[in-house]
């Protein structure tokens, strides 16, 4: 009898938490208790490790290709891309629950633009960004799962083309001033 309580309350509290896969990739603090803003009821946040956020803590990055980075991001989960469904509560007769709001098209459209100021999703800047800004996928997990054209990339590499696609993005966003052809 004592071994199922254990191993119900080790269900319990892995259900709590982080999947057993994202906790193989680290880089999570300890569970924070505090009240939700809006109903007040108790929650708790959980803070992996934001990728961007050390490349420009590292230096490896400008506060520009940074912010770039934050705005694609932004734009990626209000066009609804990072494939989470959402489902109304309360239906009403007659609607359908996967129209999206012309916000979500405007974002859509942004971060069309933005892919094609990469080179396309299928180049090494658009793939990049839709997986590890978009999805935030690790740099290390997208190069060695999903790379480029299929093949890997060996980690450093990517990086490098990380920062060429954080680089472009703040130059398509207008967050660094372009310089005039003399």
């Amino acid at each position: 009898m004592a071994g199922k309580r254990k191993a119900k309350s080790t269900k319990q509290k892995e259900s709590m938490g982080p999947s057993k896969w994202r906790l193989q990739h680290g880089g999570f603090s300890d569970p924070i208790r505090d009240a939700d803003p809006e109903t007040g009821s108790p929650v708790q946040h959980r803070r992996a490790v934001d990728t961007l956020g050390m490349m420009l803590a590292n230096g490896t990055i400008t506060q520009q290709m940074h912010d770039a980075g934050g705005y694609f991001r932004a734009l990626f989960r209000s066009a609804a891309l990072d494939g989470m469904s959402k489902s109304v509560l309360v239906r009403l007769p007659g609607q359908t629950a996967d129209t999206l709001s012309d916000h979500h098209m405007d974002a859509r459209r942004k971060i069309g633009a933005a892919l094609d100021a990469l080179g396309g999703h299928d180049s090494a800047a658009g793939s990049c960004a839709w997986h590890v800004i978009g999805l935030e996928m690790s740099v290390r997990e997208w190069a060695m799962r999903q790379g480029w054209g299929g093949r890997p990339v060996a980690p450093p590499q990517a990086q490098g083309m990380l920062v060429a696609t954080l680089s472009v993005l703040a130059g398509h966003f207008g967050l660094v001033p372009r310089k005039r052809a003399a």
